[in-house]
């Protein structure tokens, strides 16, 4: 934001947020200021690209409810200290100064929470697409799969009538009834009707081996026609859960551009306004030591933080497989891939990915080289995958992480990342019982088995 009318602003950089005041207590493990500063990569974000991101959320905003009444607070210039020491010699400036930040204060809490719950809408139509879209890819396979194995029936069947059939009317080989019909060398009738008898279950066999080809050939026929109805609905959904992305990552940016600009802001706005309401005189330059002693106690958090949890990796996380891939969390596999009871109300009975539990707060680490293509919530902070990361690496093949805490982004959308890079940190965001991450491997799109995906690249989870 530009200065306007003279007057200064609060700060010229957005400097990274302390999460912990904002967050959610889940899990026991509130974000760090380390782990939210780490979704900026550089530590800070000027004001003009949080208003840039906060723009590319408009028209997904302006869906799901939020007015361009809440945007106030990015309009405006913040008061510098300069403004505040003046104020304070006139009562009306000083009423006036007070008014005019309890309204900035307001505005950028008012845009927090819309933005957020526009952000929560978005990704619960995008986790709701995104179910839809698996649950008709599996589908479309488990028909055609179906459609295989009759098909196969069907080939089986053809080949043993066949064979039965040239048993019948062959030329050589063993004695048949037919030969010894005509031949008549049989040494007595009942041998011959006995032999006739025989001829007689045989073509009764072939008939029921006839009937059962023809059976499984229809019913291949009639599967694989539904199977290519059901592609056609997974192909429409996929594009559906595409749209649904890009729309929830446009409002989790605007929720994550309004969330920087009230932290950047609001301590030294609240400490003006203290200023301002103090009756005592020569308070202003006390009030600004106090911000600024309190910036930098943040900044040695952080810092502090940040070492500490650059060395955490129990449990194998970011271990090494073949062919640049690594394992994406450490821990043990508290869930496996496939059909299971659901675990709550609405949630799936088909569990598309692997869950690795390795306590609150652990890094999870980019399994390959590749480009973040969503970094926002799949679902709600409550349901769904919370928090979610997903991951192009090239040639067809994605890889998705939920569940992460709270202000646990240490990626955003777009960023080129590396194999074995931190890329989150583990939480119980969205349908989740404790901490841990889920883990999913796409390709082209559909979920397939990541335990046998990464064991095949000298993984073990």
């Amino acid at each position: 934001m530009c200065e306007t009318g003279g007057r200064g602003r609060v700060n010229d950089k957005l400097s990274p947020s302390d999460a912990a005041v904002a967050a959610s207590e889940e899990c026991g493990c509130a974000p760090s200021a380390a782990e939210s500063r780490a979704f900026w990569k550089s530590g800070s974000i000027s004001r003009r690209s949080a208003l840039g991101l906060g723009a590319l959320g408009v028209v997904a905003l302006s869906a799901f409810g939020v007015t361009s009444g809440v945007s106030a607070a990015y309009a405006a210039s913040y008061p510098s200290w300069d403004d505040v020491q003046r104020a304070k010699s006139n009562e009306a400036s000083k009423a006036a100064e007070v008014t005019r930040i309890q309204g900035l204060i307001d505005g950028l809490t008012q845009r927090v929470a819309e933005t957020q719950a526009a952000a929560e809408a978005a990704g619960t139509e995008f986790f709701q697409a995104q179910q839809a879209y698996f649950d008709a890819a599996q589908k479309a396979d488990a028909l055609q799969a179906q459609a295989d194995a009759q098909a196969a029936i069907a080939d089986e069947s053809t080949r043993k009538a066949a064979q039965v059939a040239a048993q019948l009317y062959r030329n050589g080989g063993d004695d048949t009834a037919l030969e010894l019909f005509f031949t008549g060398s049989a040494d007595n009738a009942d041998e011959l009707l006995s032999r006739l008898g025989s001829m007689d279950k045989l073509f009764e066999y072939n008939q029921s081996v006839y009937d059962k080809a023809v059976k499984s050939r229809n019913s291949a026929q009639s599967l694989s026609d539904q199977a290519v109805v059901a592609r056609d609905e997974r192909d429409r959904l996929q594009k559906v859960a595409e749209e649904k992305m890009i729309a929830a990552q446009a409002a989790a940016d605007a929720a994550q551009a309004a969330l920087a600009e009230q932290t950047a802001n609001m301590a030294t706005m609240q400490a003006q306004l203290a200023a301002l309401k103090d009756a005592t005189v020569a308070t202003v330059a006390g009030y600004q030591e106090g911000v600024r002693v309190a910036e930098e106690e943040r900044k040695r958090r952080e810092a502090a933080e940040a070492a500490a949890g650059a060395g955490g990796n129990s449990g194998g996380g970011g271990t090494p497989g073949t062919g640049g891939w690594v394992r994406p969390h450490g821990g043990h596999r508290s869930s496996g891939y496939g059909p299971r009871p659901a675990p709550c109300k609405g949630c799936s009975t088909f569990h598309y990915g692997v869950d690795l539990a390795n306590g609150c707060g652990a890094a999870i680490y980019a399994a390959h080289d590749g480009r973040v293509v969503y970094a926002g919530i799949n679902g709600t902070l409550t349901s769904g995958y919370g928090n979610y990361i997903k991951i192009d690496h090239g040639g067809g093949i994605g890889t998705g992480y939920g569940h992460i805490r709270v202000g646990g982004f240490a990626v955003s959308n777009g960023q080129q990342v590396s194999a074995g890079q931190v890329i989150a940190y583990a939480g119980t965001t969205g349908s989740s019982n404790g901490c841990h991450l889920h883990f999913e491997v796409y390709s082209n799109g559909k979920t397939i088995n990541p335990i046998e995906f990464l064991a095949a690249r000298g993984i073990s989870v």
